[in-house]
């Protein structure tokens, strides 16, 4: 029994360093199957999302989908009392619109339902979805590199919602708006009534839009990062970043009214000059690290 105690230790000492040795590194495969799962991993909660939405089809399309075309929605009075107080009479105040759609597929109120929850299951799961790719991209960082990103879900998270509470709470009214009181021709013979999926792909264009574009501090804080983009080069080239702005804001809102435009490009703008800040602090950083 004495005997065995030295052993036993030795044991315990060789499985220690065996722990303790390097991984060998991931082949090329080996990154592809690990990437599957990240894949398969998002789809589930996207589709776990997506089912919990069409399970709930009936409420969200009528206290969430039809909001934004309807003259009770909430930021119509907002923008009215916001007009009031700041002394400027009924000029935010938007004319009341009601808009009756139509469905002209067999099919279409199945697939509206359906385009729903899927691009509601997208916006609900994006964070998890971020996390995902992070748990892909986190083993090839170095620790510095891990210390530099932290909090970054938050921050795409955060700046994709803000965005797409951008889009539904204050563009699509406008979008709506503007597109049903628009008329052709004097006779009064076209009858408005758009139907659903229309609707539905506009008004989640909007919204999935306007996220993507809020990422844009984000995406330049990344390229600021790696070197690929400096402070002083987006100053430089801020004539022709307002140009692309103005494009992407065209594109954005399907709308050809200036106002909601107008809506866009402000932001966006805003967001770029927060770039240039966060891409100036990288470039000074850089610049430090260089002297050092």
């Amino acid at each position: 029994m004495l005997t065995a105690a030295p052993e036993r230790k030795l044991f315990f000492q060789r499985l220690r360093k065996k722990n303790e040795a390097p991984k060998t590194a991931m082949s090329f495969f080996d990154h592809i199957e690990d990437l599957r799962w990240h894949i398969v991993r998002s789809i589930i909660a996207w589709l776990v999302a997506a089912i919990g939405i069409f399970m709930n089809i009936d409420w969200i399309y009528d206290q969430v989908i039809l909001a934004p075309a309807s003259e009770s929605f909430y930021t119509y009075g907002a923008l009215c009392r916001l007009g009031n107080w700041l002394h400027l009479g009924d000029s935010l105040c938007l004319p009341a619109v009601q808009i009756s759609f139509q469905v002209t597929e067999v099919n279409g109120t199945f697939t509206s339902a359906v385009n729903i929850a899927m691009i509601g299951g997208i916006i609900l799961a994006f964070p998890y979805i971020c996390w995902e790719l992070w748990r892909f991209v986190k083993p090839a960082l170095n620790v510095k590199e891990k210390k530099m990103s932290r909090g970054g879900i938050f921050w795409v998270s955060a700046f994709f919602f803000t965005g797409a509470v951008f889009g539904y709470y204050l563009l699509a009214p406008f979008t709506f708006n503007f597109l049903a009181s628009f008329t052709l021709g004097n006779s009064g013979m076209i009858l408005y009534r758009p139907s659903v999926n229309d609707y539905v792909d506009s008004l989640t264009n909007l919204i999935l839009g306007c996220g993507i574009a809020f990422e844009l501090p984000v995406l330049c804080l990344v390229l600021a990062k790696i070197g690929l983009i400096t402070g002083t080069l987006m100053k430089k080239y801020f004539k022709f970043a307002f140009v692309i702005i103005l494009v992407v804001a065209a594109i954005i809102t399907p709308s050809p009214d200036w106002t909601s435009q107008f809506l866009v490009a402000t932001p966006l703008l805003f967001l770029y000059w927060i770039s240039i800040l966060l891409a100036s602090r990288e470039e000074r950083r850089h610049a430090a690290m260089a002297k050092s």
